[in-house]
């Protein structure tokens, strides 16, 4: 299969696309356990903005080389220049990477292979689904260093019960993959031989379903889950008549009542 490098040079993150349109976004720094630093804070930027202008990318792909997935931010970084306003705009930058993610119209799948803490704990949680080997641990453990992890609980919330959550922020406590997974905070736990080839599964699963869909759904699930109810089934009502007016709806449909697979376009 044919793969594009689009990779900027000298980033500490890896950029491909190949000829279904995943696009696969590689945290690229190994020494210093992949950590949010400006840089890598700026290359994802680039990457997901890359990916949103693309209108055959069918999925993302977020992976990361060495021991640990992401350790959050850099902290050397962040002591270097104590200054309120400059912490302001570093987590103004970090929350403009997550609420990018959020707001992709295809799905984004974290594929972790290692430690995720803090902000990277915070980067699985913010992606739509999430696969680990069984190896990994989470945590949000800025605590331990006297920083509550604000940014990281938005996401971490939307994962899982309030109570378990808070738990994991007050405490600084690591939680193993199969914890994860019962908590919601990731979806599949598989052994490290096995973690591509159980993303690869996903991504077929999703290569099977229409891009139109998807972006209705992915769209039309985070916007309900901050709503009440009722402007809920209103906004999924609304969503659900312009999808199913959509052709590929339409198609599908037709597909189903004369038993025959869907001829959606590629």
């Amino acid at each position: 299969m044919t793969t594009t490098d689009l990779t900027l040079p000298d980033s500490p993150l890896l950029h491909t696309r190949d000829a279904r349109g995943i696009h696969t976004l590689t945290l690229n720094a190994p020494a210093s356990f992949n950590v949010l630093g400006e840089a890598m804070l700026a290359a994802l930027q680039t990457a997901l903005d890359t990916v949103r202008a693309d209108e055959r990318a069918r999925a993302v792909v977020l992976a990361a080389n060495g021991k640990a997935f992401c350790a959050g931010h850099n902290l050397k970084e962040m002591k270097a220049t104590p200054e309120l306003a400059y912490y302001q705009q570093l987590f103004a930058r970090c929350t403009k990477v997550m609420l990018s993610i959020l707001q992709l119209p295809v799905p984004v799948i974290a594929q972790v292979q290692g430690l995720a803490t803090a902000a990277g704990c915070q980067l699985v949680a913010q992606c739509d689904l999430a696969v680990t080997v069984d190896t990994a641990r989470f945590g949000v453990n800025g605590i331990d260093a006297g920083l509550f992890c604000a940014t990281p609980s938005v996401p971490l919330v939307r994962n899982m019960p309030h109570k378990l959550a808070m738990e994991m922020l007050v405490t600084g406590e690591f939680i193993s993959a199969e914890e994860a997974r019962a908590r919601g905070l990731v979806n599949r736990v598989v052994s490290a031989d096995m973690l591509a080839a159980e993303v690869e599964r996903l991504l077929v699963a999703l290569l099977a379903k229409p891009r139109e869909a998807l972006t209705f759904g992915k769209q039309l699930f985070y916007k309900q889950r901050e709503m009440g109810i009722e402007a809920a089934y209103q906004l999924a009502g609304q969503t659900m008549a312009c999808n199913m007016a959509h052709p590929v709806a339409q198609e599908g449909v037709q597909a189903f009542i004369d038993k025959r697979t869907p001829q959606w376009p590629v």
